[in-house]
């Protein structure tokens, strides 16, 4: 196929990639080659925020298609949907262009984004190739330029991009990285910080426990009175004064008056409206009443 990638030509925007994109393409393209038993292209949407020549591509949905005639389009009713429901979620990202999976750009791609063009302005495209055999990120972003030589040509012009990460992205692909890379039950960072944890508080439980069996059975004469030992479980009970319900009392009423106060605010709020709405409505009926008042005098 002819080649579809411009030469020798410089990105305009600077582009950064979310993890959380790169997993929910492998996600889409495993999902629909377990569905169909091959391996097969999908097609999506990129949405993220965008100031100035900076880009951050954060999140993504899929998109419907159809082959028609051997060209796949892309159903704009579904793509419609879609980002009504994103728009629910995240107001502030915004459609930034699609994705698919194969090989290099060719020509498909192309008859793709002049689709997408008719959407949005400059979208950018994202391809990911899953068949790929070396180590490096199998992702490549891509933005189009218009070629004038003889005939106005649309071209790819290959862009550099960087990975940004959110703590939350961090610990899933971490966690993900762990789960995937020899098949096994082999736990992430996370879940051993919180395993041992678990362990920490389930053994200081325990402590606590039995020190507090022995309190009770000293107060009922079923065991003697060991001084030293109560000194120290005494001095353990206020070793930590953040924990005594008293001095998180303020904090947590400061809370409740906060919340409250919010929801005073609201139904004063409400109140008024309600109480525009009544006025509005005593005036229009007046105005109904005196009109037939007046017919009736007339006729």
């Amino acid at each position: 196929p002819p080649s579809v990638m411009a030469a020798g030509v410089t990105g305009s925007v600077a582009v950064a990639l979310h993890p959380l994109v790169i997993l929910n393409i492998s996600d889409h393209w495993i999902r629909m080659r377990c569905q169909e038993g091959r391996p097969g292209q999908v097609i999506g949407a990129l949405i993220g925020r965008q100031e100035g020549r900076h880009i951050e591509v954060m999140n993504s949905f899929e998109l419907l298609s159809h082959a028609v005639d051997g060209q796949v389009l892309i159903d704009k009713e579904y793509y419609y949907t879609g980002r009504s429901s994103s728009s629910r979620c995240s107001r502030e990202l915004e459609f930034l262009g699609w994705y698919t999976t194969g090989g290099p750009p060719d020509p498909s791609d192309i008859h793709v984004h002049k689709q997408v063009c008719e959407i949005i302005e400059s979208p950018l495209f994202l391809k990911l190739n899953p068949m790929t055999k070396h180590t490096d990120l199998p992702v490549s972003v891509f933005e189009s330029v218009i070629d004038i030589n003889g005939e106005a040509t649309m071209l790819f012009a290959e862009l550099g991009y960087t990975l940004a990460t959110e703590e939350a992205e961090r610990i899933g692909v971490d966690h993900v990285a762990r789960m995937t890379a020899t098949g096994g039950g082999e736990s992430s960072t996370v879940a051993e910080h919180l395993i041992a944890q678990h362990s920490a508080i389930k053994m200081l439980h325990s402590r606590v426990r039995l020190v507090l069996e022995y309190v009770r059975a000293a107060q009922a004469g079923e065991v003697p009175f060991n001084h030293e030992l109560l000194r120290e479980a005494f001095a353990l009970c206020h070793r930590l004064p953040g924990s005594a319900p008293t001095s998180s009392a303020p904090t947590f009423y400061d809370q409740c008056n906060g919340g409250l106060m919010a929801y005073l605010g609201a139904i004063t709020k409400c109140c008024n409206t309600m109480n525009q709405f009544v006025n509005k409505f005593n005036v229009l009926y007046d105005r109904q009443g005196i009109g037939r008042r007046m017919r009736g005098l007339f006729f």
